[in-house]
């Protein structure tokens, strides 16, 4: 290879034009490999390459040299001696007065320009050498894209990594990067220009940069505003907002330009483009942190006036008091206004004072104050009105919290107008807040007054949150403002509940609940202890939104912002680590809130009362803790009560309960950390319960009792260390002993254990209600189980549960799959008593006959054989007893099972798999049996229906066994390796089914596997996966229970239509796959299938337009039904849909 007459095809392939650019990057590359093996040495290169860089072909010689720079580009880290480089760099600075092959001199100057210091680097004269020749001989702005790129690229380089060698260029310089930077239009180039004028900026002097600035400007400035004119802006990598920033930095990279730049900012806010205004803003914001106070003060009085304006117009005139948030009126988003007080807060911390003269003696501010008196109401105020007021609310929110200094002569210039506006008077802070005197009228607070004193304690308190100087709790105290908050604190308190007794049907009742909350939720959060506010009056408002939880939950608004105020004020305390008010919180909030749990009275809806515990409970740790022991207790007592004395609504209470335990409690437990005794006295307390409670009342079948029981123990005892878990197993492991159908101890480990005969029909599935709870509570723990928890009689729980699970027990069959994937593979050496390796657990359960099978339909335990045959699980599984719900039960076992085996690689599953395989392949057999003989199926296919639904467990994901959060052992890409391996053998089964009946199960076996499987995997496959597809969704849409199924095989079809791989295998089944989504498109049964269906037609119609055109009409004409489908959603896609499939056929719809 590496010969010379190899090395020349191989160069003679790159510089060929007509070689493809495949042949081309290939040669390169081979080219570049012998170099970095050191098989070619660059001067051999060079001397074989000699004519194609100094030919007159001038095609030849721009090839040749690109070809040279294209090699250095690939040797950035290959080390090269000094005198390489410098011969090399000499070559290409050379090159740039050649124009013809400019693009092959640019790529190598740039790859020795870049390369890393460790492979050697040229020196700081070579850098000005090609500094200087790029001045003398690039005439940037005359050059193609590509290679003006190039250039900057170069031109930017140069500046920053040798800025020693170009600084001394001067103004020649710079004067060329004007030249060079003049008139450019392209994205990309645009972004380079940019940073050149911003590295230029740091590294010239302001004497030399000073002779330039306003030719700079004056070119940076034509692109201000930003604006894309391209129709399609995401087909450039280069977004606006990318551009907006490089450009923002060119403007603020040097003090010298800012006589040019706020004058041209200021003038753009007047634009009629929200985008000129916006980037206005910003750029104002950022230029003036960066040109400084000193430059920003003579344009101070035009930004202050132009800033007013801006928040004037940009507030909205539609304003709402929605529920959803208490830390704003309910303004739409608005950029302006945002950037406009930004701006507001950056210019008033440089020029304080003069900022603060200016909006204290403001006309149109003082104007506001004084005609506020007139507006006794806020439906009474002018929408033109309603934005004054609200701008210099936002104007003196953003003054106030600027500085401590500031807020003083805010608050004394605007809070005692506002306080006289309201009717109020200084008062004692340490008197009732509360009192029952004539002062204030309910309900008749002036709400402009009201605003504007909400926005200044508003302030008061983020400045106190933000500011370091009062990290103390003493420090603010001799502050006037902090003051003057203090001295009017108990009578604004009292105003503020009063707007809380509006009646409802008031047409100022929003306004009034929204101001009263928010004032008295920011006088509760205020820092200082009980400075601001006394304790008496902190502890009241407590009291006030506690007692609005309580009682007024008909009036939504009010209940709702109450419960967010006191989720605040708990979240506040915990933040700051206010001790005092800690107390008070958990004394007059969480103990009331805490006995919603428990109390009796049930005029307050249950579940608002879940949800204010709970909500509540989240603030912080202490409180979270004070209502897990409440809920805890709620729940015991009223499980005692169903469990014992059957009471119905306790029943329903409790299940309330231990969803809320369950769904909200338990995640912020996990989210805090170190609750784990606390979940561990849950699990023993239930266990207690059900210890004390010798007989079951029948109010235990209530619907979802169970199941939430079983729900709440498994996600608190997964979350306990095995430590703990031992603990719960011990106790657990006492009362399942103690029931008469399981013995103390096991018998000899070649004799099956003896268990009392039971009767499977159709009435009974369990021997009694105790006994279901104590076998599925028990089945909860051992899901839960940690693998290195220890399970007491590891053998007998194991036959227990193969027993149970046969009479219908779905726990049971759980807890055995989450036993076979967690046991270990080998015993651990050590005797302990019912310990049990994974090897003898799977011989008990497949290798051993437990039951004996007589002519009745009686099923015995094993412990000794008299009459009938021995059979074991697989066999019943196989149709061993002709008693059809004894087969389902434990074709259900069985694939929970092979789940547990499946998800941690255990080759047994295999077998497993082969059962239910040979299950959908029996249908013809168990067309013998008489429907007599059925006690809990009306049909014989059932059976083979429920072997098919094995693989939905096997491969589905479960939040109730073998998840992550339930500790289960989980094998990388274990879905993978099943598909691969059974779906060959379902798909060979399909083909030489010749009965449709077979055809349609093992269709619905390959459905689940296929849904569950990693799309990734499922689109390597596509070709023959897409008729399984098809079959399955034309035989499983025709019964309305597969409407499940259906919808996920949709959404498979849907990743492969949408996929460039996928694409590709359906272009040459387009007509089928069309076929069968249009039948889709009417389903009656589920919405988003109808939906998917059209969507997946929409992006068939991406496809070749010679496989979809001749469909185009059947496609139009079933969409045009859905145009009139009862759900807008559906509607919606089916317009897109429309559009798509007519662009592909006409200009105008036919059908």
């Amino acid at each position: 290879m590496a010969e010379a007459s190899q090395l020349i095809q191989h160069i003679e392939s790159f510089v060929n034009l007509s070689s493809s650019p495949t042949h081309q990057a290939a040669s390169l590359d081979v080219i570049a490999s012998l170099l970095k093996k050191n098989v070619l040495t660059i001067e051999t290169l060079v001397r074989e390459m000699g004519m194609y860089l100094t030919t007159t072909d001038d095609v030849i010689r721009a090839r040749g040299i690109l070809l040279l720079g294209e090699l250095l580009t690939h040797l950035a880290s290959k080390p090269l001696d000094d005198a390489t480089i410098h011969s090399m760099l000499a070559f290409f600075t050379d090159r740039l007065a050649d124009w013809k092959a400019l693009r092959g001199a640019l790529v190598g100057c740039l790859a020795l320009l870049r390369r890393k210091s460790s492979g050697g680097v040229i020196t700081t004269n070579d850098a000005k050498a090609v500094a200087q020749s790029y001045i003398q001989n690039l005439q940037v702005q005359s050059l193609a894209q590509h290679d003006r790129k190039l250039c900057f690229e170069l031109l930017e380089c140069l500046l920053q990594r040798y800025p020693d060698a170009v600084v001394s260029l001067g103004e020649d310089l710079l004067y060329a990067i004007c030249e060079a930077i003049d008139g450019e239009k392209d994205p990309h180039c645009l972004m380079l220009t940019f940073h050149i004028v911003e590295v230029a900026a740091e590294l010239f002097s302001d004497d030399l940069l000073a002779n330039f600035a306003g030719d700079l400007f004056e070119i940076l400035g034509c692109y201000f505003p930003i604006h894309f004119t391209h129709s399609k802006a995401e087909d450039f990598d280069v977004k606006r907002d990318d551009l907006s920033r490089a450009l923002m930095a060119a403007f603020s990279s040097t003090s010298l330009f800012e006589p040019f730049a706020i004058p041209l900012l200021l003038e753009k806010l007047s634009s009629s483009l929200q985008s000129a205004k916006v980037d206005s803003l910003k750029y104002l914001s950022h230029c003036t942190v960066k040109y400084g106070a000193d430059r920003i003060e003579k344009h101070a009085k035009a930004m202050w006036s132009s800033i007013k304006d801006a928040i004037c117009s940009s507030h909205e005139p539609t304003l709402s008091f929605a529920s959803e948030s208490l830390d704003g009126v309910g303004f739409r988003d608005n950029v302006i206004l945002t950037e406009s007080l930004n701006l507001l807060d950056t210019v008033f911390k440089q020029n304080s004072d003069l900022f603060l003269s200016w909006i204290i003696g403001d006309e149109d501010i003082n104007l506001i104050f004084k005609s506020i008196s007139s507006y006794k109401t806020y439906k009474e105020i002018s929408l033109q009105s309603k934005q004054k007021l609200h701008a210099v609310g936002s104007i003196l929110s953003v003054s106030a919290k600027a500085s401590p200094a500031a807020c003083n002569s805010v608050m004394e210039s605007f809070f005692p107008c506002l306080m006289h506006a309201l009717g109020l008077s200084v008062g004692n802070s340490t008197q009732d807040c509360f009192p029952n005197d004539g002062n204030v009228l309910r309900g008749k607070l002036n709400h402009g007054a009201l605003y504007l004193c909400i926005e200044l304690m508003t302030a008061c308190r983020e400045l106190m949150a933000s500011s370091e100087e009062f990290k103390s709790v003493a420090a603010p105290a001799n502050e006037r403002w902090y003051c003057l908050l203090q001295s009017y604190s108990a009578s604004l308190a009292k105003a503020l509940r009063s707007t809380l007794e509006t009646s409802a049907n008031e047409d100022s009742y929003e306004t009034n609940v929204y101001f009263g909350v928010k004032g008295l939720l920011i006088l509760g959060t205020c820092r200082g202890g009980s400075l601001i506010i006394s304790n008496s009056i902190f502890e009241n408002i407590l009291l006030t939104f506690t007692s609005i939880i309580i009682s007024e939950f008909e009036n939504t608004l009010l209940w709702k912002l109450a419960l967010k105020a006191l989720v605040h004020i708990g979240s506040f305390i915990n933040r700051f680590h206010e001790s005092e008010k800690a107390l008070s919180y958990m004394d007059v909030v969480i103990k009331k809130i805490v006995s919603l749990a428990s109390s009796h009275d049930f005029s307050m809806p249950f579940p608002l009362k879940l949800e204010a515990i709970s909500e509540i409970g989240a603030t912080g740790r202490n409180y979270l803790l004070k209502i897990v022991q409440g809920l805890e207790e709620a729940v015991c007592a009223n499980l005692y009560e169903v469990l014992v004395h059957g009471n119905p609504k306790s029943a329903e209470v409790v299940v309330q309960l231990l969803e809320c335990y369950s769904n909200k409690v338990l995640p912020r437990i996990h989210e805090i950390g170190g609750f784990e005794e606390v979940l561990l006295r849950f699990a023993v307390n239930i266990w207690n319960l059900i210890e004390k409670s010798v007989t079951f009342s029948s109010q235990v079948h209530e619907k979802g009792l169970l199941d939430a029981t079983m729900k709440a123990m498994k996600l608190a005892v997964g979350s306990c260390s095995v430590e703990s878990q031992n603990i719960v197993f011990q106790k657990a492991f006492t009362v399942l002993s103690l029931g008469t159908y399981f013995p103390l101890e096991d018998a000899a480990s070649n004799i099956p254990i003896q268990l009392n005969e039971f009767q499977l029909t159709q009435e009974t599935s369990i021997s009694s209600s105790r006994e279901a709870w104590i076998c599925s509570l028990f089945a909860s723990v051992i899901i839960a189980a940690r693998p290195q928890t220890h399970i007491p009689n590891v053998r007998l729980v194991i036959r227990l549960f193969m027993t149970t699970l046969l009479k219908g027990n779905v726990p049971a069959a759980q807890a055995l799959g989450s036993m076979v994937n967690k046991l270990g593979l080998k015993s651990n050496g050590t005797e302990v008593h019912g310990n049990c390796t994974l090897e003898e657990a799977m011989d008990i359960i497949f290798d051993s006959k437990l039951w004996s099978f007589n002519d009745s339909v009686t099923l015995r335990s094993n412990g000794g054989l008299e009459n009938g045959s021995s059979i074991g699980l697989t066999d019943i599984c196989r149709g061993a007893t002709n008693i059809r719900s004894l087969q389902v039960h434990a074709i259900a076992g069985l694939a929970w099972i092979g789940k547990g085996l499946l998800m941690r690689g255990h080759e047994k599953v295999k077998d497993i798999t082969m059962t239910f395989i040979e299950c959908l392949l029996s249908n013809s057999k168990l067309g013998s049996f008489s429907l007599e003989q059925d006690y809990s199926e009306n049909s014989s296919e059932s059976v083979v229906k429920y072997a098919a639904d094995a693989f939905e467990i096997l491969m589905g994901d479960s939040e109730d066994c073998l998840s992550r959060k339930l500790n289960a052992t989980i094998r990388p890409l274990y879905k993978q390796r099943f598909y691969s391996t059974i779906m060959p053998i379902l798909q060979s089964l399909i083909i030489k089914s010749n009965s449709s009946f077979s055809r349609s199960i093992l269709c619905r076996a390959c459905a689940h596997i296929i849904s569950d499987t990693p799309l990734i995997v499922v689109l390597n496959d596509a070709k023959t996966v897409i008729p399984i597809l098809m079959d399955g969704l034309s035989i499983l849409s025709n019964d309305v229970s597969d409407k499940d199924i259906v919808y996920s095989l949709l959404l498979v079809l849907s990743g492969i239509l949408t996929d460039k791989n996928g694409q590709e295998a359906v272009i040459e089944c387009a007509h089928i796959i069309i076929d069968h989504i249009i039948k889709l498109i009417s389903y009656p049964h589920m919405m988003l299938v109808r939906e998917t269906a059209i969507q997946c037609l929409v992006a068939i119609s991406r496809l070749p337009h010679a496989r979809i055109y001749p469909m185009r009409r059947e496609v139009l004409q079933a969409v045009s039904r859905a145009l009139d489908d009862p759900k807008r959603a559906v509607r919606q896609e089916a317009v897109r849909c429309r559009q798509a499939w007519a662009s592909t056929a006409s200009r105008s719809l036919y059908f």
